[in-house]
């Protein structure tokens, strides 16, 4: 159907756009939030800088630096952190950051021609300069020396001060030792007296409480079983102990257990020959003293705290005027003084 010019036409006109382009695309959304995350970590690292310890520090970098066994030098540039291989000598991170002084060897020249130069001048000759403080000490002292020529000197004030330094150290020593001896004198009084009144308050050593001597000597505490006319420590001839005997060694030993002092036991006898094949009274004496070491060490003395066992004869009588009494018979327990032994000597060998 034919159209006339004056209905009028009606054009459309489509435009496609494809895509986003320029100020409206999201590309720079992404670019955007990076920059954000970036700067919020650093404002993150900045904060535990500040808030943070530096043994703290320490830890983090050491749980962020890596483990390589082969490796024992730092990692990354050592800054701000610098943590350091499980090789480092030391806690990791210890010595990372830290500024050392060490003495080395001479410094390395750069400049090779000076180097050379200085090696071929002339060695400078030694000049001898005034003698400083120690050196003019050294010398007075040597010259206050027997034999030394110049006559004697006065003495420098610090040589002074060495010598009182060693009288205060020498005095100080002894008054150590005079109080340890006094505590040792003080000790040894009261086992005696405590030995005493268990022997008497004793029934079956109450009736040989003559019998016993407890002194204090200058070697230390000694007590003596000592023999009476019908009443002997020992059976006649043999170092066979009696019931009364076993009962004293005992109440000895309670007393050995209050000290820590080392025992010596000597045995005794009269100057009557012994009369036996081959046997004398030095083996007699010695047996009786192993007696009752034996007796002792049953009673729970250790064995380490006995120094010696041995066997006078009559050659150390009880009764020089009487050396034939039966009073020369006996045996002595001595608890030997430790404060006259050298320091460092053992209480018991």
């Amino acid at each position: 159907m034919a159209r006339n010019k004056g209905d009028g036409v009606t054009i459309v006109i489509k435009k496609i756009e494809e895509g986003g382009g320029g100020h409206h695309g999201g590309a720079w959304k992404v670019a955007y939030a990076d920059f954000v995350t970036a700067m919020m970590a650093f404002f993150l690292l900045m904060w535990l800088l500040n808030a943070t310890t530096e043994e703290q520090r320490r830890g983090l970098a050491d749980y962020f630096s890596p483990s390589n066994a082969l490796s024992s030098g730092s990692s990354g540039m050592g800054q701000p952190f610098g943590g350091t291989t499980i090789n480092s000598v030391g806690t990791m991170a210890r010595d990372a950051g830290a500024i050392r002084v060490e003495r080395g060897h001479n410094p390395t020249r750069l400049d090779i021609e000076d180097e050379s130069d200085e090696l071929e001048q002339p060695p400078t000759a030694r000049r001898e300069g005034p003698p400083g403080e120690e050196e003019q000490a050294q010398r007075n002292v040597a010259a206050d020396q027997p034999g030394r020529p110049g006559g004697a000197r006065q003495t420098p004030a610090r040589t002074q001060g060495a010598e009182r330094d060693t009288d205060a150290g020498r005095m100080t020593d002894m008054a150590l030792r005079a109080e340890l001896a006094r505590r040792e004198q003080a000790a040894m009084e009261q086992a005696a007296d405590q030995l005493r009144e268990e022997i008497r308050q004793n029934p079956a050593t109450a009736e040989l409480a003559q019998q016993v001597s407890v002194e204090i000597t200058p070697e230390g505490l000694r007590i003596q079983l000592i023999d009476a006319d019908g009443q002997p420590m020992f059976a006649s001839g043999n170092a066979q102990p009696t019931e009364r005997t076993r009962a004293l060694i005992r109440a000895v030993a309670l007393a050995a257990a209050r000290l820590p002092n080392p025992i010596q036991i000597t045995g005794h006898t009269d100057s009557v020959p012994f009369r036996g094949d081959g046997r004398t009274n030095w083996e007699l004496s010695a047996e009786r003293a192993n007696a009752a070491r034996r007796l002792l060490a049953e009673a729970g003395v250790a064995d380490q705290r006995f120094r010696a066992v041995t066997g006078a004869a009559d050659r150390e009588l009880h009764l020089p005027d009487q050396p034939q009494a039966a009073g020369n018979r006996r045996v002595a327990i001595t608890m030997l003084r430790i404060s006259d032994q050298p320091r460092g000597a053992g209480a018991a060998r």
